[in-house]
């Protein structure tokens, strides 16, 4: 794409407002629509539903014993013990334990689908060190047989992100996980966007390679600022044609931009920010980087290093995402503990996620927040099961902007739940029952519940399952 210097867009543009702004009738306002592709998601049928006698954690960081959950039009509608109602379905789960659904915030499932053929590898648009232009809702293949095999695993939502190729590599979207033929069908209703950045390694490798910047880490800074240096100016622009034609002024509009469209976004505080990013200098710097441009800097995945600057990410209320024990594939992974996700969720007013970025771990993220609080009790802490499952709800909900419709147990939020044999946080724990919206879409007792893609009607087996 040919873009205009930010200084020549600011002169075009105040050249056209100069000289077409006080003369004749107002032209039609000029805006365009910030969701063209929207969510057809609707619920699943549901069926009044009253959940017995189970372990509860609510993903606020309680436990209840022997309590009782209500699910009601799709809603949670109330959690306690010796709770009743009529017309009711009821479940015995006298010996098992309910959560809220798992969300998983780093997943690149239909982007980079199961089977992994060169074909269907959509993820990384590879082409330009700033591509924010990209959507990867638009590289979304629904009939991935990894959504199946995740809600099977207790996924209910996740985000689906580009890959970690370039500086900024474009839209993440976030997903429920249902069935579905489009991915409209999925797209989790008023969801913001995410956008996804990367630190590092990965884009001056890429770019470095081709003689082109960035090459080094100082390389990629001077690639960040300068994408959003033209935001900045592309934002000016649009906020004094709104303000001309507000005074009844006639003002051209500026010409619009799919790469700055989306950079916009984030100074207006409508799509959030999701950084690749392992190092702890990296992160600090980053946070930098949305204080100077006046954004929020958002969540920090594989943030491999948050242990060193667990205070500052609190402090500036980023979250950060990161796996029990992967770590040491490439030098910027190279200086993890396993400790990292206690230490982090340790400090005040932190965030802690446990994220996956694997089509297999994704089934069982409620066993990879179980290493984290075996083995950081091994070393001093004193976690609990109603502190661990935070990382995977709660938290994970509160990355992706969703926290006020799901992950937790508390009334009036969405129905989404798992019942498990037992504690989800056991080697032996699998999900039997799933619910979306109050909807039960998995039960791993009933082959009703048990979605298959089309892809994989006739074939005997070709897929990594729970």
């Amino acid at each position: 794409m040919q873009r205009l210097a930010p200084s020549v867009l600011v002169l075009a543009v105040t050249a056209s407002l100069v000289g077409c702004q006080d003369s004749g009738p107002q032209d039609a306002k000029v805006s365009f629509n910030k969701n063209p592709y929207p969510s057809s998601y609707q619920a699943m049928p549901s069926e009044k539903t009253l959940i017995k006698n189970a372990t509860v954690l609510t993903g606020t960081g309680e436990r209840l014993d022997g309590a009782d959950v209500l699910l009601v039009d799709g809603k949670i509608d109330s959690i306690g013990k010796n709770l009743s109602a009529s017309g009711v379905k009821t479940i015995d789960a006298n010996g098992k334990w309910v959560t809220p659904g798992i969300i998983d915030v780093h997943s690149h499932l239909g982007a980079y689908p199961s089977p992994s053929v060169e074909s269907h590898q959509d993820g990384n648009e590879m082409t330009n060190p700033v591509t924010a232009e990209v959507w990867v809702e638009h590289s979304v293949w629904p009939q991935d047989p990894g959504f199946n095999a995740a809600r099977a695993g207790g996924i209910t939502s996740l985000q689906i992100l580009p890959g970690s190729g370039n500086l900024i590599g474009g839209r993440g979207v976030t997903l429920k996980n249902v069935p579905s033929p489009t991915m409209q069908g999925m797209k989790y209703p008023e969801a913001p966007y995410g956008l996804k950045m990367a630190c590092g390694e990965n884009p001056k490798r890429v770019y470095g390679s081709r003689k082109v910047t960035p090459s080094t880490r100082m390389g990629n800074m001077a690639g960040y600022r300068n994408a959003w240096i033209e935001a900045t100016e592309y934002k000016r622009a649009w906020e004094k044609y709104e303000s001309e034609y507000a005074q009844g002024k006639n003002p051209a509009a500026p010409e619009r931009d799919l790469t700055l469209d989306t950079l916009k976004g984030v100074l207006d505080g409508d799509i959030k920010i999701h950084n690749h990013c392992y190092k702890a200098e990296e992160m600090a710097m980053m946070i930098d980087l949305g204080k100077e441009f006046n954004y929020d800097s958002g969540t920090f995945h594989h943030a491999i290093e948050a242990y060193k600057i667990s205070d500052l990410l609190a402090q500036n209320g980023n979250c950060a995402a990161m796996w029990p024990d992967w770590w040491g594939f490439k030098m910027e992974a190279y200086d993890m503990i396993q400790e990292n996700v206690a230490v982090v969720n340790a400090v005040k007013n932190s965030c802690a996620v446990v994220h996956s970025d694997s089509d297999t771990t994704i089934q069982r993220l409620n066993q990879e927040a179980g290493k984290v609080m075996y083995r950081a009790n091994e070393n001093g802490f004193e976690l609990k099961e109603e502190d661990a499952i935070v990382w995977i709800t709660q938290n994970a909900a509160k990355s992706l902007g969703i926290e006020d419709k799901t992950g937790s147990l508390v009334k009036g939020k969405q129905a989404d739940v798992v019942i498990w044999n037992q504690s989800p946080f056991s080697v032996y724990a699998k999900a039997e029952q799933v619910f979306i919206d109050g909807a039960k879409v998995y039960d791993r007792f009933d082959e009703k519940y048990q979605a298959k893609s089309d892809f994989m009607l006739g074939q005997s087996t070709a897929v990594k399952t729970h």
